[in-house]
This record gives C-alpha cells, sequence and structure tokens, in this order.
C-alpha cells in the first residue's frame, strides 16, 4: 500500500473514527485502525464490535492494499505534525508501515488485515433522512439523562420513537427525564421504536457535519450515513421502562425565572452543599425564589435569593443540584418554566417558548429535605 495526503485531511478523517477505538481491549486488534486503499480513495474503518465507523477520503495513490494500523501512534503522530503532505507506505507481507515527511520519517508495526473484525452486513428495512445540525441538537438534549448503570440496560441507551411525521427522543437515569417531540418529518412514515446506546449517539454528534443524514434501520442494527462517513451500530435489544407513567399530569404551580440568573445562582449554592447528596433547596413565594444549600458534616452553608414570577401557595423542595445544572444547561431559551405540585412529587421543567415543530419536556425527581 502506498499513497499521498495532506497530514490535515488524514487528521480529520482519523477524528472521526478514532472515537470508538477502546483504549484498551480482550481482543488487541480492536485497538487499529483499518486502513483500506483502492486507487485514490482511503476509507479508514474502527469498530468495538457494537459501533463500527467509517471515513473516507480523497488521497494520491500508488499501490493499493489493506492494513490494520495502531490507532494511538498514527494519531498522536498525525496531530504532532504539521500540515505536510506525507507519504504512507504498508508493506503487505511484513505489515510494517513507514510513514514519510520531507524532513522526517516515521516507522511502525501494524497487524494483518485478515484479523480485522468484519463490519456487519447491513441490510436495511426503513429509510430516514433528516436533518444533521437537528438531530445533533436533541442528542445533545437528551444524552446528559442516560444511566450508566448496566444492570438497566435499556436506559444506557436513547428511546428514538419514530411515528410517521413525529420523532420523540427519550432519556432517563432514573432521577431525572428529557422527551424531546419533534413534528416537522412531514415525509416519513416509519414507524418503529428504537434504543440507541449512547455511545453511538455521542460518536454521532461529534462526526455529524451539516446536510441531511440517512438513517437506516434494520432488526437489530441502525446506520447513520453523512457524506463520507457511516456509523453502523447495533440497537439495543430490551423493552424501555413505562416512562409515561412517571410525568406528572397535575403539576398547578408555576414559577417562571430567568433561566441564566437561576443556572448561575445554583452553580454558587451548590458548591456549599452536601457532596454526597448534592442537595439544593428551593423555596418559592409570590415573585421570589431562594435557593439554598448546607453541608452539616464541614459547616458550609450558602444562600441566594432571585426574583421569578409566581402567584401560588409557598412552596419548599429539594432536588440534586448537579442534575438541576445539567437539566438548565441543556435548555436554551432565557425564561425557562417550572411546573411544582409538592415537595415529594417530580418537577417538569420547559422552555418558556417552545422551538417550531418541538416539544421539550424535562423533569427531575426531588429528594427529601433535610431537617
Amino acid at each position: 500500500m502506498k499513497f499521498t495526503v495532506a497530514c490535515s485531511e488524514l487528521q480529520k478523517a482519523l477524528t472521526k473514527v478514532s472515537g470508538v477505538v477502546p483504549s484498551k481491549s480482550t481482543l488487541p486488534i480492536l485497538e487499529n485502525i483499518l486502513f483500506n486503499l483502492t486507487k485514490n480513495q482511503l476509507r479508514l474503518i474502527a469498530t468495538d464490535l457494537e459501533v463500527s465507523i467509517s471515513a473516507s477520503i480523497e488521497v494520491k495513490g500508488s499501490e493499493d492494499g489493506v492494513v490494520a494500523v495502531p490507532a494511538k501512534r498514527v494519531m498522536e503522530t498525525i496531530r504532532a505534525l504539521p500540515d505536510v503532505q506525507l507519504v504512507f507506505q504498508a508493506d503487505a507481507g511484513t505489515n510494517k508501515i513507514k510513514m514519510i515527511t520531507e524532513s522526517g520519517e516515521y516507522n511502525l508495526v501494524g497487524e494483518a488485515s485478515e484479523e480485522f473484525p468484519a463490519i456487519p452486513q447491513f441490510k436495511s428495512e426503513d429509510q430516514l433522512a433528516l436533518n444533521s445540525t437537528l438531530f445533533r441538537s436533541m442528542i445533545n438534549r437528551t444524552i446528559f439523562s442516560v444511566s450508566s448503570d448496566e444492570l438497566r440496560p435499556a436506559m444506557t441507551g436513547v428511546l428514538v420513537q419514530l411515528r410517521g411525521p413525529e420523532m420523540r427522543f427519550v432519556a432517563t437515569d432514573g432521577h431525572r427525564l428529557v422527551r424531546i417531540n419533534y413534528t416537522g418529518q412531514t415525509k416519513s412514515k416509519i414507524k418503529k421504536e428504537l434504543i440507541i446506546p449512547a455511545k453511538a449517539l455521542i460518536l454521532l454528534a461529534r462526526s455529524t457535519e451539516e446536510g441531511e443524514s440517512t438513517i437506516s434501520v434494520d432488526s437489530t442494527h441502525i446506520q447513520f450515513s453523512l457524506g463520507n462517513t457511516t456509523l453502523t451500530s447495533r440497537l439495543i435489544d430490551e423493552t424501555y421502562p413505562n416512562y409515561e407513567s412517571v410525568i406528572p399530569l397535575d403539576n398547578d404551580k408555576k414559577v417562571s425565572v430567568s433561566r441564566d440568573l437561576l443556572l448561575a445562582s445554583v452553580r454558587r449554592v451548590a458548591l456549599y452543599s452536601s457532596s454526597t447528596t448534592h442537595q439544593v433547596r428551593f423555596s418559592v413565594k409570590k415573585n421570589e425564589m431562594k435557593v439554598a444549600a448546607e453541608d452539616v458534616d464541614f459547616g458550609g452553608e450558602a444562600r441566594e435569593k432571585i426574583v421569578c414570577s409566581y402567584t401560588g401557595d409557598e412552596l419548599e423542595i429539594g432536588f440534586n443540584g448537579t442534575y438541576v445544572i445539567d437539566i438548565l444547561s441543556h435548555i436554551d431559551t432565557p425564561e425557562v418554566v417550572f411546573n411544582f405540585s409538592s415537595s415529594v412529587r417530580a418537577a417538569i421543567i420547559t422552555p418558556a417558548i417552545q422551538r417550531e415543530n418541538e416539544d421539550v419536556l424535562m423533569l427531575v425527581m426531588p429528594m427529601r429535605l433535610n431537617g
């Protein structure tokens, strides 16, 4: 194999695929990226057996070939080089690799391409075209709520419900929940429920460019194609919990408050909360919200007062400050609305003004108040 390429172009492609490479694996071959050269087309492939990514770039090819290249070393080398022309060559018999620039030569040893796992053959049952910017936005606003508990595998992914023109994203870890409805898919007729692993969506959000993504689905996998990049992921084959049952329908206490003011206040006050519970206390009365925290173990305490719009009965409720910060950080309107019922019922948080074709709902469970 032999080709010439600009370092910056190779680095862009490597960045797209390297995120899936496991840092340590029981299968050492997975710590490599497969380089596959056909004429002037270089295809890079990486996989952890659950998620696979490929990216193609134009190069000046001299000799076709395939070799598995150590991901960490090649990434670090290309990142450290200036944007110069690089000659990459690999010996088919020994898998010895040489990378040559005007001023340097870098040698490493790859692995035989035959050792690299085959990417799943994908037979699409349904296809959907989607604006990449919208898709990335929906991923970024739900992914923070995904659970990391491997004992509840369904909750380690995002539930995507395709209902014809409506698309719904749901994520929950049992303490907070995000549900986003989008109703602008006018041409779609697909009706499916998918649980997509968080890792696949995080990688997708990082590598997604402007334009339209094509989403293809079969019974076990989902594939995203955009330009020269393709990501294929196994779906989580579990039943998602009945999230609708935890969304209260009778939260009649409505508080409207500046998102930036509240976010800054909770960030400051939470510094004085217990390192175990991270509890922050909200007290609301007519047009006023108090945010307070106390660390009994170390004698720390903080409280702040901010203006809000509220005319209901006084209410005091406790939350994990980290969860409130996460939720407020993923709402991008100047005002947010909290809907409360009582100190022991979940609070619903929404943007004061929803985007066109969107309905965003975030939920956080309360904590038992100290003292």
